[in-house]
C-alpha cells in the first residue's frame, strides 16, 4: 500500500541507523558500525546453521522447502523445482503484543 494517502512510511537502514544513534548517544558513524555488525553476526550464525533468537523480539533462522513439481507460466511444461533454503524470521510474544497495540 505504499504511496497511498495515511499509508506508514518504510523504514531504511539508514533510519534505523539515526535511531540507534539518537537513542544510544552515538555518532552516526558508530551507530553504522554497530547495525552493520549485527547484521553480519545475524548472517554468519544463519550461514553457519545456527538461529539467532532474541528473546521478547523473535528468531531468525534458516528454513528448507522441499524440492516440488510446478508449472511453467504462460505453458503447461511441468519442470522440477529444487529443494532449497531460504532465511525466516519468527516473531517473539512481546513483538506480537507491541505491534497488535
Amino acid at each position: 500500500m505504499a504511496g497511498k494517502a495515511g499509508s506508514k512510511k518504510t523504514k531504511t537502514k539508514a533510519d534505523l541507523i539515526d535511531s540507534v544513534a539518537s537513542s544510544a548517544g552515538l555518532k552516526k558513524k558508530d551507530a553504522k558500525a554497530a547495525v552493520d555488525a549485527f547484521l553480519t553476526k545475524v548472517e554468519d550464525a544463519l550461514k553457519g546453521g545456527s538461529k539467532v533468537q532474541l528473546t521478547g523480539f523473535g528468531t531468525f533462522e534458516v528454513r528448507s522447502r522441499k524440492a516440488r513439481t510446478g508449472v511453467k507460466p504462460g505453458t503447461t511444461t511441468k519442470i522440477k523445482i529444487p529443494a532449497s533454503k531460504y532465511p525466516a524470521f519468527k516473531p517473539g510474544k512481546a513483538l506480537k503484543e507491541t505491534v497488535k497495540k
